[in-house]
Formats: C-alpha cells, sequence, structure tokens
C-alpha cells in the first residue's frame, strides 16, 4: 500500500483503515482471513486443521524469545530505521511482535479485541534493544500464566475480534502466524543492515501455521 497511496482512499470508501483487506464492489474482508475472502469471492474453502491449542502456544513462545534475542542485538543507530515497504520502524516493528502477543491474553480476558491494540508503537522509555527485551521478557511471563490457568473450554469461546467474531482456538492461531510472519520480516531486516542475528530463524515453529506467501 504504501507504493500505491491511492489505495488506502479505496479502503477509505468501504470503512476499511488498514490492510490487509479484500475489496469487492462495495464489501470487504479485513485482516488476513481466508474464509472471509473466499465468502467474498463466493468461491468454496475448505481450512486446514488448526494445531491444537498447546501446540499453538509453544509456537507463540518461540516467536517471542526469539524476538527478544533478536532485538536485544540491534545497534541502537538502526532502531529507528524505516524500511520502505511497511511505514513501521525496526523498533517498533519488534515491539509489535510482543504487543499483538500481549493482546491475545487481553482479548481473551475482556472478550473483544479492538483494532486499536495493534497500532500502539513502543513507549519512549523503551530506548534500546535490551529495554524492548525486557518488555518482551515480561509478555511471555504473563503469557505463560495465563495459559497454565486456561481451562480447554475457553478457546471455543467466541472473541469480538475487529475483523469479525473469532473462536479463542482460531484467535491464537492468528497470534502465532502474525508473530511469525513478523519475526520473518525481522531477520530479512537484519540481513539487509548486516547485523548477524544471534539464532537462526527457527522455521520449524512456522510448520503448520496459515503464514501468507507474501513477505509484507
Amino acid at each position: 500500500m504504501q507504493a500505491h497511496p491511492a489505495g488506502y482512499d479505496e479502503l477509505k470508501r468501504v470503512g476499511v483503515l488498514r490492510v490487509p483487506a479484500l475489496i469487492v464492489g462495495d464489501r470487504a474482508a479485513q485482516g488476513w482471513n481466508p474464509p472471509a475472502y473466499a465468502e467474498l469471492l463466493g468461491i468454496p474453502y475448505t481450512a486446514k486443521t488448526k494445531l491444537p491449542p498447546a501446540v499453538l502456544a509453544q509456537r507463540v513462545d518461540i516467536v517471542l524469545d526469539t524476538t527478544q534475542q533478536l532485538i536485544r542485538s540491534v545497534p541502537d543507530h538502526h532502531l529507528d530505521w524505516r524500511p520502505p515497504e511497511r511505514n513501521r520502524t525496526f523498533r517498533n516493528l519488534g515491539y509489535h511482535v510482543f504487543r499483538l502477543s500481549l493482546a491475545f491474553v487481553d482479548g481473551m480476558d475482556l472478550g473483544e479485541f479492538p483494532e486499536s491494540w495493534l497500532l500502539d508503537e513502543a513507549p519512549a522509555d523503551l530506548k534500546d534493544g535490551e529495554a524492548i527485551a525486557r518488555y518482551g521478557a515480561l509478555v511471555r511471563g504473563r503469557i505463560s500464566g495465563w495459559f497454565e490457568g486456561a481451562s480447554p473450554g475457553e478457546f471455543e469461546r467466541i472473541i469480538k475480534v475487529y475483523y469479525g467474531p473469532q473462536s479463542g482456538h482460531d484467535l491464537l492461531e492468528r497470534t502465532a502466524w502474525h508473530g511469525a510472519q513478523h519475526l520473518r520480516q525481522l531477520y530479512v531486516l537484519c540481513e539487509r543492515l548486516g547485523i548477524t542475528p544471534p539464532v537462526p530463524m527457527p522455521t520449524h515453529a512456522f510448520e503448520g501455521l496459515p503464514l501468507p506467501d507474501a513477505l509484507w
């Protein structure tokens, strides 16, 4: 969308403020939501079997752990670099991985998931990669505690998500692949800037997740 600014005018016409989104006439489906896309286009869609919640929780933790290690290794002078593909700095992209994961727990606790949570930027006191990594550690602790106390029925609850009602299981799967997608981007940005990540990208943690083919 940054390469085609006029596209935002088309999104606003149908009341959509963020990408990804699919527009057909005056109807739109927001978010990476293949079932809604298929319904909008009038084509059949069969979703792949989702990984169990316990496995998805492990995948989320791997993504968060890896992001912690990576963002800690980024030199301060690169943190405010902004790639051409997205209007989000390296700092905010790293922070976003943690915030979107925490948003899952917040959404499950409150029964709703507003889009505004995904627009949060790194607070001013997170001045360097080490500080962002410490925030990530707090997020991991909060999420880990939530999963320890969650009953199987929690994942059957319907949450009011900004792009439509979702079960807790669906929202957890989205959280897992959403974080994984941004982790892929972080590794690409490290390569562009000549930063050697402290650990290899955990591609094994992406298996079975409905990640988009495109990186951006």
